[in-house]
């Protein structure tokens, strides 16, 4: 499976870096591809591509405030989720929302 992922927080500092590198740690564990695109105090790091996004089975978004460029994922397999839902149990996030 092959998910994009956007992780923002309220300040864009920690809590945006540590879910992703979360997800990215956990992803392989459910045999996942995925690449995480931060919106944070720096701006937009590791942006999605249009190809990312076209070749992605999920889209997740990580995040408690609205993400910028949210309409590049319409009719999407989108599923929204907190920051914290990923800090406190990442492996039950991929459980619960990136099976096939």
């Amino acid at each position: 499976m092959k998910i994009v992922a956007v992780t923002a927080c309220p300040t864009g500092i920690a809590h945006t870096y540590m879910a992703a590198d979360a997800l990215v740690k956990a992803a392989p564990k459910f045999n996942v591809q995925i690449k995480v695109e931060t919106q944070g105090a720096m701006g937009v790091e590791n942006p999605l591509s249009l190809h990312d996004i076209a070749q992605a089975d999920k889209v997740l978004i990580v995040s408690d405030i609205e993400i910028e460029q949210a309409a590049r994922f319409e009719g999407m397999n989108k599923v929204t989720i907190s920051i914290e839902e990923v800090l406190l149990n990442v492996d039950k996030v991929f459980i619960n929302h990136c099976r096939n």
